[in-house]
């Protein structure tokens, strides 16, 4: 017999669980942790760029217009790891759900007569 907490995600996971398959979804859910995570690049190097100019000159021997490369690598990045973040994460859920859905059937029910 399911518990409580197992009976809940069931109810939720079979709501939702459609919905949370689609590629654009995963993509949009996955993408601010992702952003979280990636930010902190680009804000440092502008950080430098911004209030240590010689310094950065001096140790990047690139040139000055490097920085909408870094940004758009970092968004790119950023995408893929929020995605596969989430795909993971489905993936995971879907499997808890399963092996809840095979104890569930395996278990008889104890309201019947049989």
């Amino acid at each position: 017999m399911l518990s409580g907490k197992e009976s809940e995600f069931v109810a939720y996971w079979e709501k939702v669980r459609e919905h949370r398959s689609l590629p654009s979804v995963r993509l949009i859910k996955g993408l601010p942790f992702a952003l979280l995570f990636f930010l902190p690049i680009p804000l440092m190097l502008l950080a430098v760029n911004i209030w240590l100019p010689d310094w950065y000159t001096r140790i990047s021997n690139r040139i000055s217009g490097s920085f909408p490369v870094i940004m758009i690598a970092v968004f790119a990045g950023s995408m893929c790891w929020g995605y596969f973040r989430m795909q993971f994460r489905w993936e995971a859920n879907e499997q808890y759900y399963r092996q809840l859905k095979a104890k569930e059937k395996q278990e008889p029910n104890p309201f019947t007569n049989s």
